[in-house]
């Protein structure tokens, strides 16, 4: 089966236009039977291709739960059903057993703990691809008609929230990464924590889509929030919804040396970082002696935005290839010539919270040997997921692929280990990737053995944050060579 590729608004046409389509009234006369929205939708886009016998056998289990449970039985609702298994069980990244898919959708009708003959239909439906979906690993799911429209607002830059990058764990909702000047991140939530309570009602109990839905309101109206976080008491803070407007790119000078962070990639990033390299050349009325390029707790975003920016540095060669389940369908991206940068030193700047596509420029450069990639080893989020559109309304969001680097290395549960480790004061264990309950194994390991080791405390404070890895960053371009940078730091005393 094709996966339906193409642009967000591209694939909201093509439904929007199968949706008049089906909706139009019949021209051959009356109707004495009208069809219901979905139903019409479904007859004119088909429900694909047929099942094989033992995954027939499984969907009759369905079936008969969805009778079982729902109120007034509807067959386009239990179509809908159908046309959904059918994408996943062949579209998703591996084959999977198809009893532990419909397992997996009735254990969820179950557990949403109705009587039977209670439930509306589309919600025995949308409970059975919630649970379906998170049945395989921690970034495939089904996205409702709001979460896919949703979906798209983020990648646009612009969004409504309090401004963190979630997942769930242990039943809590957990912050893998606050985005700079939001809300959150002006509350001081941190990579790691663990939001318990919301508005002083316990998350443990609820999805993680219920529980991002109370987060969710009306730009400036409260909401309290009590965190977890290890080595302190639980903790409230109080933060104010507000319109996300997420600045993909910022710059500033250090001396001569250019500082570029990009904190998303969104479909700002590209203009963002033309613009900044053209400031920073205009601002010192010439080239810079090096740059940092600071993708720290960036957790991704679009795959041609990540490709775009590695290619702005690179002259040539392989940035990432996307390898699905059909070995006929890998897909390579290689740089063009031309390097805006002209050769300059660069150093990138990564740690746990860096993800996905920051890890695809990391890995590129790295590889090429175009930048000295410093910091902690990045997330591992090295999955690709393609949202596939249902009729009428929703969409899947499958992981349908892997990133490899230039050197065939996967990303997967492994991340990105940088030239060099800035040891950080105090250790903490941030859960990454490979952590994650259903998270993809990696096929390989990462290698550490030519990992070089500076501490922390051994780089000066920059800025209003102190902020020492960065102070790392300005010294290694400083010292013009690693060899320098290393001996310079491991004669310097810890402080």
């Amino acid at each position: 089966m094709k996966i339906w590729k193409g642009s967000p608004q591209t694939k909201l046409a093509v439904i929007g236009a199968l949706m008049a389509l089906a909706l139009l009234p019949s021209v051959s006369g009356c109707s004495t039977s009208p069809e219901n929205p979905l139903t019409r939708v479904l007859r004119v886009v088909g429900t694909g291709q047929s099942l094989p016998p033992a995954a027939q056998r499984e969907f009759k289990r369905f079936n008969a739960a969805y009778h079982k449970y729902a109120s007034t039985p509807d067959q386009s609702r239990l179509d809908y059903f159908g046309f959904a298994y059918k994408r996943l069980r062949t579209s998703y990244v591996r084959p999977v057993s198809d009893k532990d898919l419909i397992d997996a959708a009735i254990k969820g009708v179950e557990d949403a703990k109705k009587e039977p003959g209670t439930m509306m239909p589309e919600t025995v439906v949308e409970v059975a691809l919630d649970a379906m979906t998170a049945s395989l690993d921690p970034h495939t799911a089904f996205l409702n008609s709001e979460e896919f429209r949703e979906s798209f607002v983020h990648t646009k830059g612009e969004f409504g929230g309090l401004g963190i990058e979630v997942t769930m764990e242990e039943g809590f909702v957990k912050v893998v990464s606050p985005i700079e000047d939001t809300p959150a991140a002006r509350a001081g939530l941190q990579t790691g924590d663990l939001i318990t309570h919301v508005d002083t009602e316990p998350v443990q109990g609820k999805t993680l889509r219920e529980a991002v839905r109370q987060m969710r309101g009306a730009p400036g109206t409260e909401i309290f929030l009590k965190v977890r976080r290890k080595g302190t008491a639980d903790f409230d803070i109080t933060l104010v919804r507000a319109v996300i407007k997420v600045q993909a790119v910022k710059w500033r000078l250090e001396d001569r040396i250019g500082y570029i962070r990009v904190s998303r990639f969104s479909e700002r990033m590209e203009g963002g970082i033309v613009k900044a390299i053209a400031a920073i050349r205009v601002q010192l009325g010439s080239r810079p002696d090096g740059v940092i390029l600071d993708l720290r707790n960036n957790p991704g975003g679009l795959l041609d935005q990540s490709i775009i920016l590695a290619d702005t540095f690179l002259n040539k060669g392989e940035i990432v290839s996307v390898r699905g389940r059909n070995p006929r369908d890998v897909r390579s991206f290689s740089a063009e010539t031309g390097d805006l940068l002209d050769g300059i030193p660069m150093v990138v700047l990564i740690n746990g919270g860096a993800a996905s596509a920051s890890e695809i420029v990391a890995s590129a450069l790295k590889v090429h040997k175009r930048a000295t990639i410093m910091g902690t080893r990045s997330f591992g989020k090295g999955s690709v997921q393609t949202i596939i559109p249902l009729p009428v309304d929703g969409a899947l969001k499958l992981t349908t692929a892997l990133y490899y680097g230039p050197d065939g290395q996967t990303i997967q549960a492994q991340g990105v280990v940088p030239d060099i480790r800035i040891e950080p004061e105090e250790e903490v264990e941030l859960r990454k990737e490979a952590d994650l309950p259903g998270a993809i194994s990696a096929k390989n390991d990462a290698n550490n053995k030519d990992q070089s080791r500076v501490h922390i405390t051994t780089c000066r404070e920059v800025g209003e944050r102190k902020d020492r890895e960065l102070g790392c960053a300005l010294d290694f371009l400083i010292a013009g060579s690693k060899q320098k940078f290393l001996a310079e730091h491991s004669n310097r005393q810890q402080m």
